[in-house]
């Protein structure tokens, strides 16, 4: 669709004023729609031209109003640029908006995402993690990008935004990206955050995302079992980078602490608990509830074996755990040197406390949410859910009492 813009300057005869001055008016045309301004400039019948659209005396005052009508000529062709910027095809209202002096009234997609991430960074570690930075950072990414591909633009007012668009980015997450089902569900959501900020700050009055209906296909977590544990805590490493990586991620397995927690973990979160053994004393990152712990001996271990460490002695860290990145990294010649053929992930270590090490060694779902932090006792059952051993165990004891009761009938 052309822009086809057209601008014409009239004096009115039928808005004539009491002292019989003609109010001049500017038109705008654009694709067979007009809108008529007031220019604040009166005109003399006689003295104005309709043809040109200008004032026909050489007087002062007529030198001024033409001078003032030109200067609005160059503010319509001004206000054009601005809007292609951002958009192929021009509309009516939002030219008004800026030709006015009204664009506080556009608020832009771009921008308003951009300060959320830049207030998320001056928030981590307090309140965000790096990792959450950068799930965000590349949401906006992949808005520019759908905004480039689907529409032209490089940027949209918030009050353009429906479930029309909304559904679009999802499917283009699922084509463009190829993003599975979960990432493109998790990308649109933290894409619907931003809209909801739009919407408490009352920036719009409705959020579309109200109308977004996706759902999160259950993932099966990768754990180590009882045998996997036992291998790598027996292993051997000639590579004393190899041998720091499995420690930190085993007493991750002993704790449940996710990366971030054992991160900012220092001797301060050591203490004698209730029972007069060491506990561990802290809240998690994530959602800032109390998670305490009571230290298992491998952990306590861990703890010994790098007190001296040069990391622990300068930043009074418990271990002196490396990047997120390179413990992912490293994790997989761990599992290769150990013979453990999954894909681990330093998360899954959070994942094996909650069942090989825990749950399936009889300890009550309730204290496992507790150590583990969770907000809701629903978030722990999932992992209830992976244990085959403990529906084993559970069906046996069930079994012996049947037969049990078989008997007595019996006898």
């Amino acid at each position: 669709m052309s822009n086809k813009i057209s601008i014409l300057f009239l004096a009115k005869s039928s808005r004539a004023l009491k002292n019989g001055l003609l109010p001049i008016y500017l038109r705008i045309t654009l694709n067979g729609k007009r809108i008529e301004l007031p220019t604040g400039k009166n005109a003399d019948k006689t003295k104005w031209s309709a043809t040109s659209g200008r004032m026909k005396s050489n007087s002062n005052e007529a030198k001024l109003i033409n001078s003032h009508l030109d200067i609005l000529r160059f503010k319509v062709y001004e206000t054009e640029t601005i809007l292609l910027r951002n958009s192929n095809n021009i509309d009516l209202n939002d030219f008004k908006k800026i030709f006015l002096g009204k664009e506080n009234e556009f608020r832009m997609l771009i921008p308003i995402f951009m300060e959320h991430n830049k207030r998320m960074e001056s928030l981590i570690p307090k309140q965000y993690s790096i990792n959450t930075l950068k799930k965000f950072k590349t949401t906006l990414k992949h808005i520019e990008e759908f905004l480039l591909k689907k529409y032209k633009i490089k940027d949209i007012d918030i009050n353009k935004i429906n479930i029309a668009f909304i559904n679009d980015f999802d499917f283009y997450l699922r084509t463009e990206k190829s993003c599975n089902n979960n990432s493109t569900i998790k990308y649109v959501r933290n894409f619907g955050k931003i809209i909801q900020d739009c919407y408490n700050n009352e920036w719009i009055e409705r959020n579309p995302f109200v109308k977004y209906k996706a759902k999160i296909n259950p993932v099966e977590k990768e754990i180590l079992n009882q045998e996997d544990l036992e291998v790598m805590c027996k292993k051997q490493f000639s590579i004393p980078r190899l041998e720091l990586v499995r420690d930190i991620y085993l007493f991750a397995c002993f704790t449940g602490l996710a990366y971030i927690d054992i991160e900012k973990l220092t001797s301060e979160n050591i203490s004698i608990g209730i029972d007069g053994s060491k506990w561990i004393f802290t809240h998690r990152q994530k959602t800032k509830i109390r998670s305490n712990i009571p230290l298992l001996p491998i952990p306590e271990a861990i703890i010994e074996k790098y007190k001296n460490h040069p990391k622990c002695l300068n930043s009074n860290s418990v271990v002196p755990i490396l990047s997120n990145q390179k413990m992912n990294s490293y994790l997989k010649e761990v599992a290769d040197v150990c013979g453990i053929n999954k894909e681990l992930t330093f998360h899954s270590s959070r994942h094996t406390f909650a069942t090989t090490v825990t749950l399936a060694n009889g300890v009550p779902m309730e204290s496992v949410s507790k150590m583990l932090g969770h907000a809701s006792l629903r978030t722990t059952q999932q992992y209830a859910k992976i244990l085959d051993s403990k529906v084993s165990d559970d069906m046996a004891i069930l079994k012996q009492k049947m037969t049990t009761q078989q008997l007595a009938k019996s006898s």
